[in-house]
């Protein structure tokens, strides 16, 4: 079967199926009849509440902390962090998960690109188009499956609409970095056509150069790692001097390859009646950017801080060329809805995605690899009325990728992965006592080209308590178990890999890995004052992960994926205080806490690689009627717990400021924005990102903007 006809099987055959289930809906409604707005959540159980902690970002705090990759725009909230490779690449770290680990959904579908098998790969979706972004912390595998076992993101972006607009909507954004000399453009626009048909236009452009950095880019201790390894450690403090301040070596002031440009868009189409919806959506997405961290030669000092004439993303004079992505994603959505379509049943829901993906990897202008995934997934859940006091979800969720990698690095052999999962979550209120339970089967077959092809069966159940004690405080826990299969990169990895700079090898007898977590949390919640606490433990059968092996192929380190068991635990804390209210005005503070360790339960180094190091955050906000303004302050512990071969990261603070002033303009609204980041230009290594020794964070940002909303 030629791949247009299997593309045209997937994307029509969930459509003809929505258009049945919505003519159920529509067949008795009035061309009048509007909706109420339907809020959909990552977890289908009430909003309020969940023994599960949630983080949600929204509203200004979402439009000021939006950044080019979903880590950098989430890592200000406590237990999540960035494992930043570049500007472009940013995956989340949850509570010191990622990767497969922690699945990223938009529109509760999976992102379905190639994000989980290397930190380089970006997520395709940029957050300038997010209504809002939720995070699901701790095993989410009831309710998405095998790669939600560290947690859930999920990005609203409203692309097919819910509800009928009393008005149309929308507004457009512009905004511009000195750093960088980074451009964003981004818009969104929502309306009816009649008073069913709803439809939603969004698009965004990002370009930037590459950022500067306050100093150079290979840190001090990796820099002495290699003096040591190149000329013994008897030789390394006579030559330290000279090899920090030679000139040709390496990058000082400015990142090579950490340039970036993107776009994309999408338009969405829904009818709306008195029961239900449906709609489709259809989006692009597109980039092209560096791969910092590859190339060891650096600007004159002269140079630092002077215009660079004539140079286009790293193109920089004496230099090699760092490598470059070039990203094309085309994605097809579908979503219906029924409100009460049988007796017994309170809502019937259809989500159904398909994607084109591919990207090459260019080496010196030249493709070196190609990446292609076609993939599809769809899901239906069913919310009941009350069985024996429970009201519960029902879900079916079925999901297929077809993934190659081709060219000089191709390290992964051609995988066709199938999915199959049922579940279901229930909640019951035990007097002022909630009960949450949950349940799911889940089969997964690796079909590999060249190996041996796997299947597995895997399960996982949970339960939780939501107990209110008085009427402002609350404590909720929840045990979960949860299995993980492991994925195609670490099953039939052999080669060498660019990003990495490693040749990795797999294994094709890997079991699955079973997390046994169990999550507490204590929260207050008064007129002027919120906090919360909470710790976890999570205990992992068969952790599979990378074990360096001393060996040495095609002059690259050799890793190999294996397991053994381990645990991560940790604890977080934040607090919200009022401290003043007037008239068109408050000041507002604001805290929080997390660390988390991650180690193996045997062996010489028990540490785990690139688990993130302690942090505290402070913040102020004061508002004074149309002006906004936030003051945080971030401080990064150095993190000394490390891995066979991993180097120690130095912590480091990080100031950041915002000010923004908005007015009526007519019906519509104006606001101008400036804001502040590393504004102390301070040398910020994360020990989440797998260049951190070899890229640090942007030096002092100044960023402005403007936005108009309709």
């Amino acid at each position: 079967m030629s791949r247009s006809i299997k593309t045209l099987q997937c994307v029509v055959a969930p459509c003809l199926l929505s258009v049945a289930v919505s003519n159920i809906a529509f067949a008795q409604n009035s061309p009048s009849s509007l909706l109420e707005e339907v809020v959909i959540r990552a977890h289908p159980l009430s909003a309020e509440g969940l023994a599960q902690p949630v983080a949600v970002l929204e509203g200004d705090a979402l439009r000021r902390s939006a950044a080019a990759s979903l880590g950098e725009t989430l890592q200000g909230v406590p237990g999540i962090h960035s494992s930043s490779f570049g500007q472009a690449s940013g995956r989340p770290v949850v509570r010191g998960l990622g990767g497969a680990r922690v699945k990223v959904m938009e529109d509760r579908i999976d992102t379905q690109d190639v994000s989980v098998s290397s930190p380089d790969h970006a997520t395709t979706i940029d957050p300038f188009v997010a209504q809002s972004i939720e995070v699901l912390k701790g095993p989410s595998t009831l309710l998405y499956g095998t790669g939600a076992v560290g947690g859930v993101v999920d990005v609203h972006t409203g692309r097919i609409p819910h509800s009928v607009p009393e008005a149309l909507d929308g507004g457009i954004e512009v905004r511009g970095t000195d750093n960088a000399n980074q451009r964003v453009g981004a818009f969104r626009l929502d309306g009816s056509l009649s008073d069913n048909l709803v439809f939603h236009v969004d698009g965004f452009y990002r370009d930037a150069d590459e950022y500067d950095i306050p100093g150079f880019a290979e840190s001090s201790r990796y820099r002495a790692a290699e003096e040591s390894e190149e000329h013994g450690e008897e030789h390394h403090e006579e030559h330290e001097e000279e090899h920090e301040h030679g000139e040709g070596e390496e990058a000082f002031g400015v990142l090579p390859g950490s340039q970036l440009e993107t776009q994309g868009g999408a338009f969405g189409l829904s009818h709306v009646g008195e029961s239900g919806f449906f709609g489709v959506a259809v989006s692009t997405y597109e980039a092209v950017y560096g791969l910092p961290g590859h190339s060891h030669h650096h600007h004159e000092e002269e140079h630092e801080g002077e215009e660079h004439e004539g140079e286009e993303h790293g193109a920089h004079e004496g230099e090699e060329m760092p490598p470059i992505l070039d990203l094309e994603q085309t994605r097809f959505d579908v979503e219906g809805g029924l409100e009460q379509p049988f007796a017994g049943v309170r809502s019937l829901n259809l989500r159904f995605g398909y994607v084109d993906y591919q990207h090459v990897e260019l080496e010196e202008g030249e493709i070196a690899t190609l990446f292609s995934n076609e993939s599809w997934e769809g899901r239906v859940e069913l919310s009941h009325d009350e069985l024996m006091g429970i009201t519960g979800t029902l879900g079916m969720q079925l999901s297929d990728r077809e993934y190659s990698v081709t060219g000089e690095e191709a390290y992964v052999t051609p995988t066709d992965t199938s999915t199959t999962g049922i579940f279901w979550v229930g909640e019951r209120q035990l007097g002022s006592v909630g009960l949450e339970l949950g349940a799911r089967y889940e089969h997964v077959e690796h079909d590999n080209q060249i190996g041996r092809s796997r299947d597995f069966d895997l399960g996982a159940a949970s339960v939780g308590l939501i107990v209110p004690i008085g009427e402002a405080w609350i404590i909720s826990g929840t045990a979960d178990v949860a299995s993980r299969a492991p994925v195609a990169e670490e099953l039939y990895s052999f080669g060498p890999h660019l990003a990495t700079q490693s040749f990795e090898i797999g294994s094709a007898e890997l079991n699955e890995e079973t997390s046994t977590n169990i999550t507490a949390t204590l929260r207050y919640e008064s007129d002027r004052l919120t906090f919360s606490i909470g710790a976890f433990i999570n205990e992992f059968s068969d952790y599979i992960y990378q074990a360096n092996t001393g060996e040495e192929e095609d002059e690259l380190p050799v890793y190999i994926w294996t397991q053994g068991d381990a645990r991560f635990e940790g604890f977080e804390a934040e607090a919200s205080w009022e401290a003043a209210r007037w008239e068109r005005g408050s000041l507002r503070f604001n805290a929080g806490y997390d660390t988390v360790t991650g180690e193996l339960d045997s062996g010489i180094n028990r540490h785990l690689p690139r688990i993130p190091p302690s942090r505290w955050m402070i913040g102020t906000m004061l508002t004074m009627g149309d002006v906004v303004g936030e003051i945080s302050w971030r401080e990064v512990a150095d993190q000394n717990d490390v891995a066979e071969e991993e180097l120690a990261t130095d912590g480091f603070s990080d100031l950041r400021a915002s000010l923004s002033y908005a007015a009526d303009v007519g019906d519509h609204r104006l606001e101008v924005f400036i804001n502040g980041r590393n504004l102390t230009d301070e040398e910020q290594r994360l020990h989440t990102s797998f260049i951190g020794q070899l890229a640090p964070q942007p030096g002092r940002t100044l960023e402005a903007g403007v936005r108009y909303h309709l």
